[in-house]
């Protein structure tokens, strides 16, 4: 299909996003900004974070994995829904009892201010990179279909959709966001029902059919027995519980269009109901991978798994219709992620690093700081996007969750600390803590799967006799989130002593009284 033409879509999607942005933004302020007015549809919220936690990577990557680990992936969203339950009824009320507007305040209120400075650094570490790996990703499959033929760089291309995310989100930020996410969830859902149906349609089967066939070849095997193995079903389910209360609960990206919501109440109805659309759409992408493979063995196409679904969707094999929508689902993916990153980079940096809500100023003054900020990371953004393109790997849905799991390790740690816990920290020695943890965590991952690390590095670490010798073949998968959490937890009791600050006892008094209803 002609470049040009696919072009075309791709500047009349964002047209369209500057419009939406346009009337959303009026009347903005930076209350809009950082929290929409607290006065969010929690029916948008939850529809528009479907698109925010699913991103580009998910659209090709998980299908792209189904051919080496089957149905998996689905073992880590069946642990999304008990952390997401832990979100709604643990976290979210404890937000929205201390009315905050960035939940790294917590930390301060709970700990002191190098807690606070802490958890803001690692959510920044943590997003920076994440976002960034997912952006690159979908822009090298612009740049290898579309942009590439019209002979524009890569570093064009990225800087040109950069600049274009800023245009519709430095105004309105997350007043603008709910409903940029909304058209954006709804184009790559499109795209993905009807790209399923276009090729079962194409291999002349049905749904049924399909199924039955994927389960003959293995594909929709959904547990791992293998204890052993990364992808072990505790592992993967324990795994995905922790992902989702680290990675959701305790991220002000998340966190950011959650307690936008009006209530508590609608604020739990959208983490619920955003659980039971994910837990679906994920099936649905899983499903997709098991078509693709099943089209592309009939076919005699070999490609990298995360090439696999653009390559036959933009192939001469079907009609352009279906190449513009995957192009355009596939952008639909990638800008809720991107964009609602840099908004809530921005939030937090302003908030709990510079302290602009601490402040004395005028409103101009610190929408002007605001500003900067925001388009100081929109420069990180494009820097890293280009890090990424000089390494130039592709699988790229292992390296975010691996990172996560040691970026977010001290954020777990570090709230559930003091929600379990009365004790009062060290203050000094808490920076200590949340490095020591991850360095620890990551040397046992790399003892327990030297081969994923040399694979990455392009190094010879010369560890397998000690990882065999050790761990007897044991591979840590998505828990390692979990060990970080608990080397966390372990080095802040290390340096905490009995008593809470006594400021902080009615907030302490309330997560004990949620946590006990839980039991009960």
């Amino acid at each position: 299909m002609s470049p040009l033409i696919l072009f075309s879509f791709v500047i009349g999607y964002f047209v369209l996003l500057l419009a939406v942005a346009y009337f959303t933004s009026r009347g903005s302020n930076n209350e809009s900004f950082f929290i929409g007015n607290r006065n969010s549809n929690w029916m948008l919220v939850a529809f528009g974070m479907i698109g925010t936690s699913l991103s580009g990577v998910t659209f090709v990557s998980v299908p792209g994995g189904v051919g080496t680990g089957n149905f998996f992936y689905y073992q880590i969203v069946l642990g999304y829904l008990i952390g997401y339950m832990v979100i709604a009824f643990v976290l979210i009320p404890l937000y929205y009892k201390m009315n905050l507007t960035s939940i790294y305040t917590y930390l301060e209120k709970r700990f002191g201010i190098n807690a606070h400075k802490a958890g803001a650094f690692f959510f920044i570490l943590s997003r920076v990179v994440g976002a960034t790996a997912r952006l690159y990703l979908v822009i090298s499959i612009l740049q290898l279909f579309i942009f590439d033929k019209l002979h524009i760089p890569f570093v064009v291309t990225a800087l040109v959709i950069l600049l274009l995310i800023l245009l519709y989100t430095f105004e309105g930020g997350v007043k603008t966001i709910i409903y940029t996410d909304t058209l954006q969830t709804t184009g790559m859902l499109l795209g993905l029902v009807v790209c399923i149906f276009v090729i079962i349609k194409a291999m002349g089967m049905d749904f049924g059919s399909t199924l039955s066939l994927m389960n003959e070849k293995g594909y929709t095997k959904v547990f791992n027995m293998d204890v052993k193995a990364g992808s072990y079903f505790l592992k993967h389910i324990i795994g995905g519980m922790f992902i989702a209360i680290a990675m959701t609960g305790l991220d002000q990206e998340m966190m950011q269009k959650n307690i936008s919501v009006k209530n508590i109440k609608d604020s739990q109805k959208n983490i619920m109901t955003f659980t039971a659309v994910l837990m679906i759409v994920n099936f649905l992408f899983l499903f997709l991978g098991g078509i693709l493979y099943l089209y592309a063995s009939t076919n005699n196409i070999t490609v990298a798994p995360d090439d696999l679904f653009p390559t036959i969707a933009l192939s001469d094999a079907f009609s352009g219709t279906i190449g513009i929508i995957f192009i355009i689902a596939l952008i639909s993916a990638l800008f809720p992620s991107v964009d609602g990153a840099i908004t809530s980079l921005t939030s937090c940096f302003c908030i709990d690093i510079l302290g602009i809500n601490k402040k004395e100023g005028t409103e101009k003054e610190k929408k002007r700081t605001r500003l900067k900020v925001h388009f100081t990371f929109a420069i990180v953004f494009f820097i890293m996007v280009l890090i990424f393109k000089a390494i130039n790997d592709k699988l790229i849905i292992d390296f975010i969750l691996k990172f996560a799991g040691i970026t977010y390790g001290p954020l777990l740690g570090l709230f559930s600390f003091g929600i379990l816990t009365k004790r009062t920290l060290n203050d000094k020695l808490i920076w200590t803590v949340c490095i020591i943890a991850p360095l620890l965590a990551l040397g046992l991952d790399v003892l327990s799967s030297p081969e994923w690390y040399e694979k990455k590095l392009h190094v010879t670490l010369g560890l397998k006799s000690i990882s065999e010798s050790i761990f007897s073949g044991y591979k840590i998968g998505n828990e390692l989130i979990l060990i970080n959490g608990i080397f966390t937890f372990l080095g802040l009791w290390f340096i905490s002593k009995k008593g809470a600050d006594k400021s902080f006892e009615p907030e302490v008094r309330h997560s004990e009284k949620i946590i006990n209803s839980i039991g009960a």
